[in-house]
């Protein structure tokens, strides 16, 4: 499974959980939530927040609510409505992406021959992997050599969610005739091709990996939306969730790489992890029609995150990588290179952190605009909900 860390339900418009009319703001929150957890996570690469914070399996369970919602219309309209609502902002990302690419140096036919032309194919409708250089530039220059790994490394959670888009319809149906088995047949793919008892080679195995791994959670949003636990008593719920997630943390203890328990490289924990996760999160859903208390004051944050989703999620990784060249300038200050040199080094990734948003804001003011005319909406630079 690819390395992951970023967005919520791509793309983003009013949640499923369809109870009341309009926009329920506790899966808002999720959904913002977990685009914050990724970007830390991609700046500091602490491995304790993909336990701390499942983002990728919080996103999934999100847009799999979503879609089941969306699916009581004709499934042709729905699935193209989604791809159209997708393909532009990937669109102005490989526009900018793929250029850098070949400006440092990339040579994929010289390296790949004419078959690359085929796989540059997957920046436009990205159902496989979107090449791009293992070394690009100079590790020495404004960008380290593996700029391009970690700007497109985002990308599988587009084609994983694309590949959920297409495979919906057939799985709401199979959901909807055998809901516990379709709920968990993901799991139990995970264990026999995660596990390595069945090996798959190349990126169609890391594609059929990611869409197992989350197709428990994806299938956990129709779950949601239908109201499948509502027929179930909650302290059964939370206790199979618990065991679940028990499960996972122990396979995990056993399966351990370099990046210790980092469950992104552990697909079976990640998977049996994010399940029970998102299971407590959604069964407990309260349904807010707004933000209550003090989470109230972030109201407007929250509302440009799930309006800009797709945009953050796509170029947060590109943008931390801006933050290195920025930072460094500080050193050019004399009076900082003479008596500050170190406290800046060992601040270094907090003012990455300090950095990157206002760089986002700047991204989501750009490009952010993009999404608008995807859906068929006004564009707007801002959107906040202040009006």
């Amino acid at each position: 499974m690819s390395a992951a860390t970023v967005p919520a339900g791509i793309p983003v418009e009013a949640p499923a959980a369809a109870r009341k009319p309009g926009r329920d703001r506790y899966l808002d929150l999720l959904r913002a939530v977990a685009l914050v957890r990724v970007v830390i996570y991609h700046i500091f690469g602490w491995a304790w927040l993909t336990i701390l914070f499942p983002s990728m399996g919080v996103m999934f369970a999100l847009a799999g609510s979503l879609m089941a919602r969306s699916l009581a219309r004709p499934a042709l309209g729905v699935i193209r409505g989604r791809i159209r609502r997708l393909l532009p902002p990937m669109w102005a990302f490989s526009l900018v992406a793929v250029p850098m690419m070949f400006a440092l140096s990339w040579q994929p036919v010289k390296e790949e021959g004419l078959w690359w032309f085929v796989k540059l194919a997957w920046y436009v409708f990205p159902v496989g992997a979107p090449p791009y250089p293992w070394s690009s530039g100079d590790p020495a220059g404004l960008l380290e050599d593996t700029w391009a790994i970690q700007a497109a490394g985002p990308l599988w959670y587009i084609r994983a969610y694309l590949w959920f888009v297409l495979a919906s319809p057939l799985l709401l149906r199979a959901f909807r005739k055998l809901p516990w088995a379709t709920l968990l047949a993901p799991l139990g793919l995970t264990a026999v091709i995660g596990t390595g008892l069945v090996t798959i080679p190349g990126e169609t195995g890391n594609a059929l990996g990611d869409f197992a791994v989350f197709g428990s959670c994806w299938i956990l949003g129709f779950a949601h939306h239908d109201g499948l636990f509502k027929d179930v008593p909650r302290y059964l719920t939370i206790s199979l969730a618990s065991i679940v997630m028990g499960f996972g943390l122990w396979w995990a203890s056993g399966h351990l790489t370099a990046d210790g328990w980092d469950l992104n490289d552990i697909p079976l924990a990640q998977a049996a992890w994010s399940l029970g996760f998102c299971v407590i999160l959604l069964q407990y859903a309260p349904s807010w029609q707004e933000l209550p208390g003090r989470l109230a004051r972030f109201d407007r944050l929250v509302t440009l995150a799930n309006n800009r989703a797709v945009t953050i999620y796509l170029w947060h990784n590109l943008v931390i990588l801006a933050t290195v060249p920025l930072i460094d300038l500080l050193w050019k200050i004399p009076y900082v290179d003479a008596h500050l040199g170190s406290t800046v080094e060992a601040t270094y990734t907090l003012l990455m952190t300090l950095l990157v948003w206002p760089l986002i804001g700047l991204v989501i003011l750009c490009v952010g605009w993009v999404e608008d005319v995807a859906a068929k909406r006004r564009p707007r630079l801002w959107p906040d909900g202040r009006s």
